[in-house]
């Protein structure tokens, strides 16, 4: 049989192949519209719409949030462990108060809860009327001797008598209860403003070695151990005039110092500045009948107030400072400043040697504008942490030195 010249036509495609063709673009279309479904499905799970349980839940966060918005800046040296450790102290930490005592001489609320010695008499009302008191001494952290030698002095009880009461007292707790003995005191606390206070406790050696002493004068003079010890702000109440806020525009004096040449640095502080015309400065205080809290105003025209330490290193200029607006400089060789483990005081403040007080203008000159607006806000912020509150008040003075102690519990040895 002859063969054709032309090429020879393909074979049509087979059947199966056609049915398998169909069947994987079907498979396609149904991945598809599977696919699209479960991520509508997923999208709808993601959003569902909450409960009243999931809402007061998401309020409640948000409350915390907001509580704790201002803790979370670089004002302070660890925010977030700060913020973290607060929450934990205010959840666990307790304290017991010893119930003994004569209470004409100790364990009262001191004799006022008014001028530069205030701080005290805030404490040991505070501690009794907070969270933080335990009438079961097996579940305390720490242990309060409640003396109140501010409270003795201002019955006329010489130095030399409160050495004696102080050291009878201690010694009788240390003799009637097992606490004491656990760690020679060093789960103990005392609390007093006045260097009087401090010296008449000076009378039983582990009571300064040992246990945890919360001061206004905390200067190597006393014998302050900053790991130990804990500085109390020295805070003036109450204030005569109302915290000062974002002023600054009124802010047109440079510097502003008034009071008692009793220390050295004061001296030096007036004698070379005195008759400035950029800083005010006064060899003495302002005599108030040149009106009514002409000292106070002061603080509200003026950028940084001077802080000079004066028979004691501590101040209450310093807290003064803070409250009305202006910026404090801390003029001292030293000066464990309070809750400095806590706040970063550079941050707010100005903190100078004495020997810078011959440059101290152009120091203060030299800071940019910028710089002073950032430390007047930070100033703004820190306010609350240094004012005393009956009831005591979150973030306030009490809870800040409560903190200082909740963080000094956890290095005691037993």
């Amino acid at each position: 049989m002859a063969m054709s010249g032309g090429k020879q036509s393909p074979a049509p495609p087979s059947s199966s192949f056609i049915s398998l063709r169909g069947s994987l673009l079907t498979l396609a279309i149904f991945s598809l519209i599977s696919f699209t479904c479960f991520s509508f499905k997923s999208i709808h799970f993601q959003n569902p719409t909450p409960t009243p349980q999931v809402s007061a839940k998401i309020v409640e966060e948000r409350v915390v949030e907001e509580e704790h918005k201002d803790v979370l800046s670089d004002v302070y040296h660890s925010p977030e462990v700060f913020r973290l450790n607060y929450a934990a102290m205010e959840k666990n930490f307790k304290v017991y108060i010893y119930p003994d005592g004569d209470p004409k001489t100790f364990y009262q609320t001191p004799r006022k809860l008014t001028g530069k010695y205030a701080s005290e008499g805030y404490f040991f009302q505070n501690i009794r009327e907070s969270q933080f008191r335990t009438e079961d001494p097996d579940q305390a952290d720490l242990f309060f001797i409640p003396i109140s030698c501010h409270k003795m002095r201002g019955k006329g009880t010489t130095y030399e008598n409160m050495t004696i009461i102080v050291r009878n007292y201690v010694e009788g707790l240390i003799s009637k209860y097992p606490y004491w003995n656990r760690t020679l005191g060093a789960d103990h606390f005392f609390v007093t403003c006045h260097d009087v206070g401090v010296r008449a406790t000076e009378g039983l050696s582990l009571l300064v070695k040992n246990s945890i002493r919360v001061v206004c004068s905390p200067s190597y003079d006393v014998g302050f151990i900053p790991h130990k010890d804990v500085a109390l702000p020295q805070i003036l109440q109450p204030f005569a005039l109302p915290a000062g806020g974002n002023d600054v525009e009124n802010r047109t004096v440079l510097g502003f110092w008034a009071g008692h040449r009793n220390s050295k640095i004061r001296v030096i502080l007036a004698q070379v500045w005195e008759n400035d015309t950029e800083l005010y400065v006064l060899n003495n205080r302002i005599n108030r009948a040149t009106g009514n809290l002409v000292y106070q105003k002061r603080f509200y025209i003026t950028k940084y107030c001077i802080c000079p330490g004066g028979s004691q290193v501590n101040s209450a200029r310093i807290t003064d400072s803070i409250h009305y607006g202006c910026i404090p400089v801390i003029l001292s060789n030293y000066y464990d400043l309070p809750f400095n483990d806590i706040l970063d005081w550079r941050k707010f403040s100005v903190v100078l040697k004495e020997s810078d007080v011959y440059q101290l203008k152009q120091i203060l000159k030299d800071i940019p504008d910028e710089e002073f607006l950032a430390l007047h806000r930070n100033l703004i912020q820190i306010q609350k942490h240094f004012q005393w509150n009956s009831p005591p008040i979150k973030y306030d003075a009490f809870h800040m030195v409560m903190y200082d102690l909740w963080l000094r519990h956890h290095v005691i040895k037993y």
